[in-house]
């Protein structure tokens, strides 16, 4: 695993190279354009580099359900009523040895294009990672690029019966599919006006056990069996189920063309047994492959580490939930002290992040407003443990994702589903210069700052290594002006480094002027002598230093003793913890 931190900058593809600035509701790839993969050039890769970035999330690549038309490349047509939106959705995989047309230049080069780009990827220092979609797949799903001997996930299942152990899908016997009530298919040039079949039904992808799903189902998806029957939550792994074999052969094919990780989508609906097998499987010819889970449910977050072998696991319903409550102007910053209790040794273990395509745009009316409204959530996110941090393509910018674009409507997201432009990244992108010439000052700013906050914690042991000591409950009450369901301050240290973090969600007072209380059991953790003189150098925008002598830190009883800073209203601080040089 890598010692330096790990930090993600996800990017769907289709829509990071577009350079179309206008935009027809609904509009096809004509109309509206798309990315490619030789859109994320050298250029583009080494900018991306710089923001201390370490690997990039390729979203989109498998290829994937949608209304456009490649026929002419013998790719068949997919039914409109079990696509969403024209584009469709990268996690409604129909073909899992190739990789989606639209996205090449040439589209029948499509897989040596991607190729290239993990190549070019590599060769900038960074690594690739993609989406592996476990629980389910496209409802059309056909692989006409498999390799020979491989055969199509359920193109062998007994129909029959609702479940069977050699099954790759489960089945609604003697009931057809119906789409949903209140579902309205797009329409392009060439797509049938007849009714999509599918009968028998088979079970939609987010354990929708009905013939007819709802608008809010995953309807254009069906549920994967790894060999559980859900009718009594029997498992029968033994011998191996067919369909742990087929995703094993998926993962290795990937892995074999130099993917560097893969995020596991809903890694939680797919047993864990499955994933103590694979991953481990996978890891034996490719080590150091990562594997990130999205999982939502804290009960089985150990699980999924020690048995099912993840090497991070998403931070949402924790960190995530507990910023956006905070950035909005609501909640209570002592929930983090809460969380990193209830973490324990996991918290170092946490994919942490403020944007990711499944979430509102920090710059949303949805969300919060302003971009700079990141700055003490993002700070928080990058240093709070050990784990990962990643970054959405855009967010760096700003970028609101502002109007209705299809399929997605008014959700304060950037789509996936729809073909479409991300406006704030498209004048970063400067019609393929990657310069931000056409950035507004501020926003060039507010790039500075992540710049200067991911390069910070990627460049210092403390943040991938190191330990993390809390502040909160020494200062809460016995510090003047720390406002502790505001604020929230904590050290970050190893036996070399040590850093004082500080971040403020208030905006609406004036600026505070805490003295922070560091006790003796932080200074002993540290291996440092508080009776010395120390200096607090702010690292991320302000580069103010602040001294004092390390005694006046522990006296817990006094409201004017401590080491006293100056911090503004929706800020971050991360200081640096130096000795002074002593007089000789």
């Amino acid at each position: 695993m890598p010692t330096s931190k790990i930090i993600i900058y996800q990017l769907l593809v289709r829509l990071f190279g577009n350079r179309k600035t206008t935009y027809k509701h609904n509009g096809s790839v004509s109309e509206n354009g798309v990315g490619k993969f030789d859109d994320i050039n050298e250029k583009a890769l080494s900018e991306i580099k710089k923001l201390g970035i370490s690997h990039i999330w390729f979203t989109g690549v498998p290829e994937h359900a949608t209304l456009s038309n490649f026929t002419e490349f013998g790719i068949p047509l997919d039914h409109p009523q079990v696509v969403k939106g024209i584009a469709g959705s990268p996690y409604a995989i129909k073909d899992w040895y190739d990789v989606s047309p639209e996205l090449a230049n040439n589209v029948t080069n499509r897989m040596a294009e991607f190729e290239a780009l993990v190549k070019r990827t590599k060769e900038n220092g960074m690594g690739a990672i993609i989406d592996f979609i476990p629980n389910h797949t496209a409802r059309q799903y056909s692989s006409d690029a498999k390799p020979d001997g491989v055969i199509d996930l359920g193109a062998s299942d007994n129909h029959s019966r609702a479940f069977d152990p050699n099954n790759n899908f489960y089945y609604l016997p003697g009931e057809a599919f119906q789409t949903p009530e209140d579902h309205v298919p797009a329409k392009l040039a060439n797509h049938t006006d007849t009714e999509y079949r599918e009968e028998p039904a088979r079970v939609t992808g987010n354990d929708c056990f009905r013939c007819q799903p709802n608008i809010n189902d995953w309807y254009e998806t069906v549920k994967l069996n790894y060999g559980i029957d859900f009718s009594n939550q029997s498992k029968h792994f033994d011998p191996i189920p067919n369909t742990w074999n087929k995703m094993l052969h998926i993962l290795r094919f990937w892995a074999d063309k130099g993917v560097a990780g893969f995020r596991c989508d809903m890694a939680e609906m797919v047993p864990v047994e499955f994933w103590q097998w694979a991953i481990a499987k996978v890891k034996e010819s490719h080590p150091d492959t990562i594997f990130i889970a999205e999982i939502y449910n804290p009960a089985v977050y150990q699980n999924y580490l020690d048995l099912g072998g993840f090497d991070y696991l998403y931070d949402k319903v924790g960190l995530y939930d507990q910023v956006f409550s905070l950035t909005r102007g609501i909640g209570n910053a002592n929930g983090v002290s809460a969380l990193l209790t209830q973490l324990g040794t996991r918290n170092d273990k946490m994919l942490r992040f403020m944007e990711n395509h499944d979430e509102v745009r920090i710059a949303s009316r949805l969300f919060a407003g302003s971009p700079w409204s990141a700055v003490p959530g993002m700070t928080l996110s990058a240093t709070l443990g050990n784990g990962p941090l990643m970054l959405y393509f855009g967010q760096e910018v700003g970028e609101p994702a502002s109007g209705s674009e299809g399929f997605s409507g008014e959700d304060g997201k950037t789509t996936i589903f729809d073909y479409w432009g991300v406006p704030e990244h498209q004048k970063w992108m400067n019609n393929g210069k990657f310069d931000g010439a056409d950035l507004s000052n501020d926003i060039l700013q507010l790039r500075g700052f992540y710049h200067r906050l991911c390069n910070t914690v990627a460049k210092n042991p403390a943040f991938s290594e190191g330990d993390t000591y809390s502040l909160q409950s020494c200062n809460t009450g016995c510090s003047w002006d720390f406002d502790d369901s505001k604020v929230f301050c904590f050290l970050r240290f190893t036996k070399e480094q040590r850093f004082l973090v500080f971040v403020n969600f208030d905006r609406n007072r004036r600026n505070m002027e805490p003295r922070i209380k560091i006790p003796r059991e932080a200074w002993d953790k540290m291996g440092i002598d508080p009776s010395r003189n120390y200096k607090l150098k702010d690292l991320l925008r302000t580069n103010q230093t602040f001294r004092f002598n390390g005694t006046d830190t522990l006296n817990m009883y006094s409201v004017v003793a401590g080491a006293r800073i100056t911090i503004s209203p929706i800020s971050a601080y991360i200081f640096s913890l130096e000795a002074e040089e002593q007089a000789a």
